[in-house]
């Protein structure tokens, strides 16, 4: 695959023809793509750029040139055309932003910059640029954190940047150097869909009550006794047991004919993973597990720990040791952040509260 991107911009009024144009021109070279790759283009106007292109139509044209199974080649010409907004009125942008894809976007930036930067400077940028957006786009009071709100268009993304954060693509702890790589990589290559998978994993609970699956929070609250759930992170397919599921299984209930229901509960979301399998690659790796459990931490690193008291513990499933903020905390901070902006510079969240608890 040979891709060729041009840019330019031509003033609004013209009906015409592309009158006078900027243009440039940038080539680059794939391997191969599939059905599930993407490529992320960044624009960086500068200062003087932005006065001169106010009220002013830019055009992208990507043009693909790529050898078909068939053996000829095939050209591909996509053309896009945006308006600059008023650079005095940014909202402007809000009909126009999409959480999801600036999430996927921001993670790869991130991930640029992990490779050159310390683990923590990563997290400090994504920190700042958090802050800048919802200073911007918020409505807020100053020193009332009950008031601060957001629009439809940004509200999930504060929890994005919460779970990408928590991840393993812009830091490395608790991985091997190949399994970074490998994170990272697929994060870079694959669409929007499966990356907001494997930055905010979906959760699924199956019940007696209802073997149907039902997306629950991605919380600690959700792991309950008598409930199994579903974790897909992309890269693993988590079956997690509740205790008094996993208790009723090791004595044979689901064998006994009087207990058919149980049976049914602990094979649907076996055939949950198969499907999610079959329709995935590289293929994860399925992972059953239960309270206390060795694999149980590849679940519990990925919920928010929400619901811990003095002792670190929760009600239901046990020990839940960790020193990461809750979203509430990290939310909090946040506002904290946009109240006294002089700590924008110097500190994030994670070290503010370290700094707290002292």
């Amino acid at each position: 695959f040979f891709f060729q991107a041009e840019d330019g911009i031509r003033d609004a009024q013209e009906s015409r023809g592309l009158g006078d144009v900027y243009k440039r021109q940038t080539q680059w070279y794939m391997g191969g793509l599939d059905r599930c790759s993407t490529l992320g283009f960044y624009f960086d106007l500068a200062q003087q750029t932005k006065e001169v292109t106010a009220g002013k139509v830019c055009y992208f044209q990507f043009k693909s040139t790529y050898k078909h199974s068939s053996g000829k080649i095939r050209l591909r010409v996509t053309t896009v055309a945006r308006k600059f907004s008023d650079p005095n009125n940014i909202f402007d942008l809000v009909p126009g932003f999409d959480q999801e894809a600036a999430c996927v976007l921001m993670a790869r930036l991130g991930i640029f910059k992990a490779n050159q930067e310390e683990s923590i400077e990563v997290l400090k940028w994504l920190d700042r640029s958090l802050i800048r957006i919802v200073s911007k786009f918020a409505d807020y009071k100053k020193d009332d954190p009950g008031s601060f709100r957001l629009s439809k268009e940004f509200n999930l993304y504060p929890q994005f940047m919460f779970h990408l954060r928590r991840g393993h693509f812009l830091q490395t702890f608790g991985v091997s150097p190949d399994e970074s790589v490998y994170f990272r990589g697929t994060l870079c290559r694959e669409n929007t869909t499966n990356s907001l998978v494997m930055i905010q994993p979906a959760l699924l609970q199956y019940s007696l009550d209802d073997p149907t699956p039902i997306p629950v929070h991605l919380d600690i609250d959700s792991l309950k006794n008598n409930v199994i759930l579903l974790l897909d992170t992309y890269f693993h397919v988590i079956i997690w047991h509740g205790d008094h599921i996993q208790k009723w299984k090791e004595q044979g209930y689901h064998n006994q004919p009087e207990y058919e229901n149980l049976k049914l509960l602990l094979d649907a979301p076996q055939e949950d993973a198969k499907l999610i399998i079959e329709d995935r690659f590289p293929v994860p790796k399925l992972v059953i597990t239960y309270p206390g459990e060795g694999l149980e931490r590849l679940l519990k690193s990925r919920v928010n720990p929400s619901n811990t008291n003095a002792n670190n513990m929760t009600v239901q499933s046990g020990n839940y040791i960790t020193d990461d903020a809750s979203m509430k905390l990290f939310m909090d901070l946040s506002l904290i952040h946009i109240s006294e902006p002089t700590r924008l510079l110097s500190i994030s969240y994670a070290v503010f509260c370290l700094k707290k608890k002292k």
